[in-house]
C-alpha cells in the first residue's frame, strides 16, 4: 500500500471536518426546531422551502457556464462542438458536480420530509442550508485543488448521506411498525 500524499491528507481532513460539522449542525437544528409541523401540508411546505437551495445552486452553476459561453467566442458553440477553454471546462465540472449532488439530494429530501418524525424534520432544514453554503464554498475553492474544495464537497454530500442512512430504519419501521 502506498503512503498517502499531502493532498490526500488534506482531503481526508476536509472530509472528516465536513462530516463532523454536518452531523453537529443537523443534530443541533433538529433539536432547536423541535417539533416542526407534522401535517401533510406542513411537511410539503417545508420540503418546498428545503428544495430551493439545491435548485438555486444548480441555477447558479448553469447561469455561470451559460454567461461564460455567451461572452467567450471560443466557447459559444458549446462543449459538443468545441474543445472548450480552461474556464469553460472548470465551470462544466462545477455544474456536473452540482447536478450530481442535486440528483442525490432531491429524492432523499422528499423521503425525509414525509417519513421522518416531526422531532427530526429540523435535520432537513440544516441539510438544505448547508447545501447552499457548502456549494458556494466549493465553487470558491474548486480551482485550488482537491484538499481546498473537500470541505465544501463534504458539507454538501454528507448531510444528504446522513439523511439517507437515517431513512433506512425509518422506512423499515414504516413497513414493519
Amino acid at each position: 500500500m502506498t503512503e498517502t500524499s499531502q493532498n490526500q491528507r488534506g482531503v481526508i481532513k476536509g472530509m472528516a471536518s465536513g462530516l463532523a460539522l454536518a452531523a453537529a449542525a443537523m443534530a443541533l437544528t433538529a433539536y432547536a426546531l423541535h417539533p416542526l409541523g407534522a401535517s401533510l401540508a406542513e411537511r410539503a411546505s417545508l420540503l418546498a422551502l428545503c428544495l430551493l437551495p439545491p435548485a438555486a445552486t444548480l441555477a447558479i452553476s448553469i447561469a455561470r457556464l451559460a454567461k461564460h459561453r455567451f461572452f467567450t467566442p471560443a466557447d459559444i458553440d458549446g462543449s459538443a462542438l468545441t474543445e472548450g477553454s480552461d474556464r469553460a471546462r472548470l465551470l462544466q465540472a462545477l455544474l456536473q458536480n452540482t447536478l450530481e449532488q442535486v440528483a442525490l439530494a432531491v429524492p432523499v429530501y422528499v423521503a425525509w420530509a414525509f417519513l421522518a418524525p416531526p422531532r427530526l424534520l429540523g435535520a432537513l432544514v440544516a441539510a438544505s442550508g448547508l447545501f447552499l453554503i457548502a456549494r458556494l464554498l466549493f465553487y470558491k475553492r474548486y480551482a485550488s485543488g482537491a484538499a481546498a474544495r473537500s470541505l465544501g464537497f463534504a458539507l454538501t454530500f454528507y448531510p444528504t448521506v446522513l439523511l439517507l442512512i437515517g431513512l433506512i430504519p425509518l422506512s423499515l419501521l414504516g413497513i414493519f411498525g
